[in-house]
């Protein structure tokens, strides 16, 4: 009988132990998105408060228009996976007062290199991530 008793709990406790593993691994499935506001771009930087990845990969910022289409590649930055607060990207030409931004979350996955930003407008190196069929992104102006 203490027997019975003792493989039921141990197999109650592996049960739950398994529970527990399968809830931290949902926990850390969250969705791409990027939080980021209109800002100056004076000091030649743009940065978004907050962006969440699935693995590791870019933020790039990319100009658009009033079509808000993704355009030239600006700026971008490094993300990890998970949460990534205040990521800032360095503009690599000139930003005025009034251009629309498209701060848009692209993966590492296509490349030749990990670590390296590989991504060309319309390539499928380091490329945009879709949910939903939509592309993760936020525009802000440049103030």
């Amino acid at each position: 009988m203490m027997n019975k008793l003792m493989a039921s709990a141990c197999v109650s406790i592996s049960l739950l132990a398994g529970a527990g593993f399968a809830q931290a691994a949902d926990h850390s499935d969250m969705h791409p998105q990027v939080w980021a506001d209109d800002q100056s771009v004076s000091g030649g930087t743009v940065t978004a408060e907050k962006v969440t990845a699935e693995q590791n990969g870019w933020l790039v910022v990319h100009r658009t228009g009033e079509d808000m289409k993704p355009g030239p590649v600006v700026g971008y930055a490094p993300l990890k996976e998970g949460e990534n607060m205040d990521v800032t990207a360095i503009l690599t030409e000139e930003v005025t007062a009034g251009d629309h931004l498209m701060l848009m979350v692209h993966s590492e996955e296509g490349g030749m290199k990990t670590g390296g930003f590989e991504y060309t407008l319309g390539a499928k190196e380091d490329g945009p991530i879709k949910m939903d069929g939509n592309l993760v992104m936020k525009v802000v102006t440049a103030e």
